[in-house]
């Protein structure tokens, strides 16, 4: 009989339960639950049916279990491996764990899941054994082989048949032990009850419950190691150490507990502080974009009226001139006749002739000699163009931006609205004249500025300074404003928003022209059938205008239209929970843990692969081709074909960058090159097939942030995700950083993962499970 006889033996009777009698049938479960023990806040169910007695490591059953530092719990081998490959950090929450000297084995044993462990072995017993399970007391008394069991004593943790659990109960010793129908027990009826009376085992004296605490050595005893190397030592039992320390142990839990609860309170404030300053910002660049086209207009404006008075000044020269081209056209003919005439007479007149006309010739030819000489040509005032001198300064800012504290900026918010209301209010036909209407200049002809330049008037906003603009501010000539906190009026917020981001102009860059984002889509990504809140650790396109979405948190692989529209789920093996993924012909490749995974559309498995256990995941890619999937690896990157077999294995930078690199994510582009998010040198790597470097952005082109996911676009820009700053920047085929594509003022917040579809469609997954869709734009498309 087992050592828990012992300890049950004085315990007061149990109340009436499902006691074995000959005939009595199972107790069904909604019977049992109104007698067994109040169960805990956490359930003892979700503990032995979920993942909680698994290990993140190999994915299996704990195997001794050991508890690092931070709480989490691993295998024994498997943190070994993890110790022997480099520096120990907990593959959960990365914290460095110091390795005692003894080794792993010097890591504390989790007790509490050996027990949880024992008791799911003990359940599942008797699936492990050729038949029904023996009685174990009649193999004691010399039994042949013993006879069938159909009770279980949950205090002696032993299975009995019929007649031994009847004397079970009749015996001094143990008729006070709890005996259960063994069926029942099985389909974890009595899980709780089994719990109770669960007694620890000393690990160096098998057998032997433990039941003493060790106050100096802080360790646990049994019955022979407190007689043993711990005699001398001042000792307590089990259940009044704990009730000399559970105080203690509370008080810590109650503070983490309030931390807890300051640290939610906290991420509330973050979130609506960041709300109110994406709301500022939608405010500003709609006063922005108000500012920059009045200012515009009020340019245009001027334009029109200086050409219109340059072609007037015009016309009225040249009309002049013809009045005076025409006068003299008619005396040069009249002059030119008379010449003629006279020279004829000369040149072809008899002497009688000759004297005859002599006199008549002579009159005229003097009328027209002594007639006045031709005017000189009209002085016409030349046209001058006169700037104002902030147009030609390069450090003279048009628009500029001030940035003041929060209670500063909700201030100056309200008095500038109160003062935009009395403007309004007090508005006059005057103002409300066309920007046309320009003040005369002081030289005729002369273009020149107003004495008091529009430009160098006050911002309307503190926050937007306008050094061009329109001679009335950007307030006038506009609707009457709505309530703040109207629905209309949040609607035309976001109106604005979504047109401001679709109109922002990208800027010119020496590598050509950059590209700008069309906003396109925006869709959440849960389902009516999902458990938990999406987790989405990948994306890829599939097929025309859809991608593919994995959502580690549900195990689920889910198809989505660029619209938003869900297209059903590509099946995935049970227990897997997909992380990354990529999209072959007719097939579907994934990363689940320390594996690669092979799939057909019908979720049927092709082929399976075992990845190294030093990275936490392994992000995939499909390569150009559609028949090869790249997947990172320690540092590598390894190709496989479609049959399963290696293609061809490389470290970006060869044989020298060997351990050097961690490649957290992996996109290939339409050339063929590889590009990765280097963690470990903290950098994006763009290499060939063979693994040569073709160019490396790092330090402050990356502003100092991790490098997150890559994507790359049909004409080989890269789009990287900065997490950190919220943006997704661009960069050419090289890694040279063009500017910023995305930014938060475009609806970001934590992007997690992109893809490109189609090479022109940006798709961007933010850590609440939405997913937003840009068309990638260039200006010459």
């Amino acid at each position: 009989m087992s050592g828990g006889e012992g300890k049950r033996g004085g315990d007061s009777p149990p109340p009436p339960g499902p006691d074995i009698q000959e005939k009595s049938p199972p107790t069904p479960p909604e019977e049992h639950s109104s007698m067994a023990s109040t169960s805990p806040a956490p359930s003892l169910l979700e503990a032995l049916s979920g993942d909680f007695l698994a290990c993140k490591i190999c994915l299996e059953q704990l195997r001794a279990p050991k508890t690092l530092p931070c709480l989490h719990t691993y295998c024994q081998v498997c943190l070994e491996r993890l110790a022997a490959a480099g520096p120990l950090r907990c593959p959960e929450c990365r914290e460095p764990v110091p390795l005692p000297a003894a080794g792993v084995a010097a890591f504390k044993t989790n007790f509490f899941v050996n027990g949880l462990l024992d008791l799911v072995r003990a359940r599942a017993g008797g699936g492990q054994r050729a038949g029904p399970p023996a009685c174990a007391l009649c193999i004691l008394r010399g039994g042949a082989g013993g006879g069938p069991a159909s009770a279980r004593c949950l205090d002696c943790a032993d299975d009995l048949c019929q007649a031994c659990a009847d004397g079970h109960r009749c015996s001094r010793q143990t008729h006070a032990h709890r005996v259960v129908d063994l069926a029942g027990y099985r389909a974890g009826w009595y899980d709780e009850e089994a719990r109770e009376r669960q007694a620890s085992r000393c690990p160096q004296h098998p057998g032997e419950p433990l039941r003493f605490l060790c106050q100096p050595c802080s360790q646990l005893l049994c019955r022979e190691c407190r007689l043993d190397a711990h005699l001398d030592h001042p000792c307590l039992p089990l259940a009044e150490a704990v009730q000399a320390r559970r105080p203690g142990l509370e008080r810590l839990l109650a503070g983490v507990e309030h931390s807890l609860a300051g640290l939610g309170a906290a991420r509330a404030r973050e979130r609506d502080t960041l709300a109110r300053l994406r709301q500022r910002a939608a405010r500003v660049g709609s006063q922005v974009e108000g500012a920059a086209e009045a200012g515009l207009r009020a340019l245009l404006a001027q334009k029109q009226a200086a050409l219109g008075r340059l072609r007037a000044h015009v016309e009225a020269a040249e009309d002049a001139t013809r009045e005076r081209l025409a006068e003299l056209d008619s005396r040069e003919q009249l002059a030119r006749g008379a010449a003629s005439f006279a020279r004829r007479v000369l040149g072809l007149g008899r002497e009688a002739e000759i004297l005859s006309l002599e006199g008549t010739i002579a009159q005229r030819l003097s009328q027209l000699q002594e007639a006045p000489c031709p005017p000189r040509p009209a002085a016409h005032p030349v046209p001058r163009l006169e700037l104002h001198p902030g147009l030609r300064d390069p450090c003279c800012v048009l628009l500029g931006l001030s940035f003041l504290e929060e209670e500063d900026g909700e201030q100056e918010e309200e008095e500038q609205e109160e003062k935009e209301h009395e403007e309004e209010g007090q508005q006059t036909p005057q103002e409300d004249e066309s920007p046309q209407s320009l003040p005369e200049p002081d030289k005729p002809g002369g273009v020149q500025p107003s004495k008091k330049a529009p430009g160098l008037a006050p911002p309307a906003h503190p926050e937007v300074a306008l050094a061009v603009g329109a001679p009335t501010p950007p307030h006038r000539n506009r609707a009457p404003q709505m309530p703040a906190g109207s629905r209309a009026h949040r609607k035309k917020q976001l109106k604005d928003r979504f047109r401001s981001v679709s109109r922002e102009p990208s800027p010119a860059t020496p590598g050509g022209p950059l590209p700008r984002p069309v906003f396109f889509s925006c869709f959440p990504t849960r389902m009516p059938g999902d458990k938990r809140a999406p987790r989405i650790t990948g994306l890829c396109p599939y097929g025309p205008r859809e991608i593919l979405v994995a959502d580690e948190q549900n195990r689920a692989l889910k198809r989505f239209s660029l619209n938003g529209d869900y297209r059903g789920a590509v099946p995935v093996p049970e227990g897997c929970s997909p992380c990354s993924v990529a999209a072959l012909d007719g097939a579907v490749a994934f990363s689940a843990g320390a594996r690669l995974y092979l799939i057909s559309l019908a979720g049927e498995v092709l082929w399976r692969r075992a990845l190294s256990l030093a990275q936490a995941s392994h992000a995939v890619t499909a390569m150009p081709s559609g028949d090869r999937v790249a997947v990172s690896v320690s540092g590598h990157v390894e190709v496989y074909t479609m049959e399963g077999s290696l293609a061809t294995r490389f470290v970006p930078g060869g044989k020298a960058s060997r351990g050097q690199r961690a490649l957290v994510f992996l996109s290939a582009s339409p050339q063929g090159h590889f590009v990765g998010s280097d963690w470990q040198q903290n950098s994006l790597v763009v290499c060939d097939a063979l693994g040569q470097v073709v160019g490396e952005c790092r330090g402050p082109g990356l502003h100092g942030c991790q490098p997150g996911s890559v994507s790359v676009g049909g004409r080989g820009h890269i789009f990287l995700t900065l997490r950190e700053l919220n943006k997704v920047m661009v960069l050419d085929p090289c890694a040279t950083p063009l500017g910023d594509f995305l930014t938060a003022y475009h609806g970001l917040e934590k992007p997690r993962v992109t893809t490109m579809v189609d090479g022109r469609y940006l798709v961007v997954s933010l850590s609440n499970g939405t997913i937003h869709v840009f068309r990638v734009r260039f200006p010459d498309s």
